[in-house]
């Protein structure tokens, strides 16, 4: 980050924030709406790497596998532009940016008000905000840039604990990653009982572990409004197919629960 502030300044990164075009609203397209929520929404991730299980794929083209992504019917797009461990960059959020006109989530660790600017003059329309990173005082600050920006944020959380901070900064759009972020071990039993915490009126992503339409449906059952899915995107070769298929067995577990 130091290296991009020395080559655009926070008052040109201001300017071109400003000049961009409005953010998309990430609230509704993940079912803000109570008649929305019948529907599971699939968050659909732009990942070539990660820090558990290192190369996932090339994607040279990331704006190719956005409009596949879309095609499938996903809600948003999240575009990893960290580069150390994911190999991402924020080249590949503005070709997405061009390539598809749905919500588009920048993910990183985002621990500087730099980068919640530079996210809305990529034309992000959401932002990731990890609890376990972040005091609560910088939860706060960064969630009202972020709306005072046009944007959403997805608050990532991992234990009960974090999600009443969530809660405390006013978080919307909560998401519990069942991934153990010392060990990098995933236990998706977790999810029913931390999501058990989060309030009616927020959205819950599920993060992690989405191998299949059983892990989908699991979620589903115990009360995700969206799944965030990379790795079993990427690394097939019918993305558009599985975000169909995705949406399909979320939308039933959904119904049966009701």
């Amino acid at each position: 980050m130091v290296a991009r502030q020395r080559l655009v300044t926070l008052a040109e990164l201001k300017e071109r924030a400003a000049a961009a075009a409005p953010a998309r609203d990430a609230w509704a397209a993940l079912g803000g709406s109570s008649a929305a929520r019948e529907q599971l929404k699939v968050i659909a991730e732009i990942k070539r790497s990660s820090p558990s299980k290192g190369p996932l794929a090339s994607i040279v083209d990331p704006a190719s596998l956005a409009v596949q992504y879309a095609d499938g019917g996903a809600s948003v797009i999240s575009v990893l532009t960290e580069q150390r461990r994911f190999n991402g960059s924020l080249a590949d959020l503005d070709a997405v940016r061009a390539a598809v006109d749905i919500p588009l989530l920048r993910k990183d660790f985002m621990v500087d008000e730099y980068q919640i600017w530079e996210a809305r003059a990529h034309g992000a329309d959401l932002i990731l905000l990890i609890v376990a990173s972040l005091s609560d005082a910088q939860l706060r600050d960064f969630t009202a840039l972020s709306r005072e920006l046009g944007m959403n944020v997805l608050v990532e959380t991992h234990t009960a604990e974090e999600i009443e901070r969530a809660v405390a900064a006013d978080a919307r759009i909560i998401g519990v990653n069942v991934r153990n972020l010392k060990t990098l071990d995933v236990d998706r039993s977790l999810f029913a009982e931390l999501a058990g915490g989060i309030p009616a009126g927020a959205l819950v992503v599920a993060e992690s572990g989405v191998r299949d339409v059983e892990d989908v449906r699991h979620y589903a059952a115990h009360g995700a409004n969206a799944v965030l899915v990379g790795e079993a995107l990427v690394s097939d070769s019918t993305p558009r197919e599985r975000i169909a298929e995705f949406t399909a067995a979320g939308a039933a577990a959904i119904a049966a629960r009701a």
